[in-house]
């Protein structure tokens, strides 16, 4: 396939062009007017209401089994969980995203208790729909997303 050269009457009109639309740009700079400010745009609203620990866990345990059996090939399963409780609600300034911090203790399938600390945070579920959980199980940390011992997990 040949290429053929651009005709001279082409070659003007985009010469023309880049000259009209670099004449616009030499304006000077103003700030936006009261409709370009989109003052309908406030941030978001966070109303602070995060659900309880107890509500975290058959998520927690569903998204466990589904890292361990695809990233990890491991058979581990969460089974139960005991002790868990708040740890810390908003532990940073107000206007940061609501979180509720927790730790609890996991049963797993292989019969050993680890420890597993979580977070709860306000509208950061999947494209900002409901709240999100972020959690971590001391021991199991694979990737070290979460390390030194989870620390990273909590507040």
């Amino acid at each position: 396939m040949t290429m053929r050269a651009p005709s001279p009457k082409s070659l003007r009109f985009a010469a023309l062009l880049g000259l009209m639309f670099g004449a616009l740009s030499l304006g000077e700079a103003r700030a936006a007017n009261p409709l370009e400010l989109n003052f309908w745009l406030s941030g978001p609203r966070y109303d602070g209401a995060v659900v309880d620990c107890d509500k975290a866990l058959p998520t927690i345990a569903t998204q466990f089994w589904e890292k361990e059996s695809s990233f990890w090939n491991s058979s581990l399963k969460i089974t139960s969980f005991s002790a868990v409780r708040e740890v810390a609600f908003r532990p940073w300034q107000s206007d940061n995203i609501p979180r509720r911090f927790c730790t609890g203790e996991a049963m797993l399938n292989d019969g050993k208790v680890r420890k597993v600390h979580f977070s709860i945070a306000e509208d950061t579920g999947f494209a900002g729909y409901g709240d999100g959980v972020e959690w971590c199980v001391v021991g199991l940390d694979r990737n070290w997303a979460y390390n030194p011992a989870c620390r990273a997990a909590r507040p």
